[in-house]
């Protein structure tokens, strides 16, 4: 598979963007690659880079992202952090993927049976993960379809992939709220942005279709939703 170039990532759309995200799991989930040369991909992006998807994801070492949508070198930016969560880092570093860099599609993959929305659920405290759990607090305090206050907890597994859901469209929102630059450009169909999750079991991802927001109509659903 050849190297993305200038070209190509100026031609792709977000909607060309999202497929050839779902046609890479796609290879992902039934053990096929495509074929690359990473030695040659390593040298043809050695002087620039143009990558067209960006990818927020949890540091979990089973989810990579790379590796599940089946991208080389110079594909995709990847930004890990613990449970998928929003900081003014991360916002930042969306900023320069897709105002500076030309990304067009933003992701933001959670994942099955994740630690960090097993601590969150549980109101773990413990050092400086205290702050990073807290930014989940709000999706476990969310989810209402868990009214025994005595299942609310990492060991009903329900709750948890309950929450994590609800964690990833909360992050898809942070995002286009907190970040003005990213919103104007989505409003503008400039790029999009879609919240996913990744089943650890099967490898295959979801996407969230009522996350998908691609223009100034479907942000509308931020305003009146």
């Amino acid at each position: 598979m050849k190297t993305h170039t200038s070209e190509t990532q100026a031609t792709c759309s977000p909607e060309l963007a999202l497929q050839l995200l779902k046609e890479g799991n796609a290879r992902f989930v039934n053990n096929l690659r495509a074929s690359r040369d990473l030695l040659q991909q390593a040298n043809e992006t050695r002087d620039g880079q143009w990558p067209f998807a960006t990818i927020v994801s949890c540091i979990d070492s089973r989810t990579s992202a790379e590796l599940i949508f089946d991208q080389g070198l110079g594909d995709i930016f990847s930004v890990r952090i613990a449970g998928n969560v929003i900081n003014t880092d991360i916002l930042g570093s969306l900023e320069f993927a897709c105002h500076v860099a030309g990304s067009k599609l933003i992701v933001v993959l959670g994942h099955s049976s994740c630690g960090a929305i097993k601590g969150a659920c549980d109101h773990v405290e413990l050092g400086n993960l205290t702050e990073l759990l807290s930014k989940i607090q709000p999706a476990v305090y969310e989810e209402s379809h868990t009214l025994d206050p005595a299942r609310r907890n990492s060991q009903n597994s329900t709750f948890v992939e309950n929450v994590a859901d609800l964690n990833v469209r909360r992050s898809v929102r942070s995002i286009i709220n907190r970040s003005f630059i990213l919103g104007q450009m989505i409003a503008a169909g400039e790029i999009g942005i879609i919240g996913a999750k990744h089943n650890l079991a099967s490898g295959e991802v979801s996407f969230f279709a009522d996350t998908w927001f691609h223009d100034e109509a479907t942000m509308q659903r931020i305003v009146t939703g």
